[in-house]
């Protein structure tokens, strides 16, 4: 079953944003943790062609040639001198997509989900992609209060418009 929550809770779905969570409505009885147990390329591999579709260019192989490298840092003459990977990207470049699997929660993975996207180049938002359970952990539920803990203190103020929240 397909969860979802934007943070800040404040604001709603655009239009944009919901063409994402339809991409993954699409793909769920193939993608459901529930009754699947896949990894997180075998997840982005089932939406990689509704993605596609709506204009997103998606990671197809963890080979350099096939990464996504959204740029963080440029040096002189405008050369990127750092950049971050991303699974998904739109094709204006304002909304990415990471799609997790054991390690979202286990590892915080999540977190660095954040803190990368926080960096890079015109990212207006981050839709993070977590099991709704893993290894009888609610993933889903435990990455939901952290991000509703950190949009209702208000002491971190992130640049980005949004965090769409996914459950799969």
């Amino acid at each position: 079953m397909i969860r979802y929550q934007l943070f800040p809770r404040s604001q709603g779905i655009t239009p944009n944003i919901k063409e994402v969570i339809d991409c993954f409505c699409e793909v769920n009885q193939k993608i459901d943790s529930e009754f699947k147990n896949l990894s997180s390329n075998d997840v982005l591999k089932e939406l990689k062609s509704p993605l596609v579709k709506i204009g997103f260019k998606v990671e197809v192989s963890k080979s350099k040639i096939d990464k996504i490298n959204v740029p963080v840092l440029f040096g002189f003459d405008n050369k990127i001198d750092k950049a971050f990977n991303a699974d998904a990207l739109s094709g204006d470049g304002k909304i990415v997509i990471e799609v997790e699997a054991g390690r979202a929660t286990e590892n915080n993975q999540f977190l660095k989900d954040i803190f990368q996207a926080c960096m890079m180049f015109e990212v207006e938002y981050l839709i993070i992609a977590v099991r709704n359970t893993y290894r009888g952990h609610p993933d889903f539920e435990i990455v939901h209060t952290f991000l509703e803990t950190l949009y209702i203190s208000n002491r971190l103020h992130l640049p980005l418009k949004g965090i769409l929240l996914i459950g799969y």
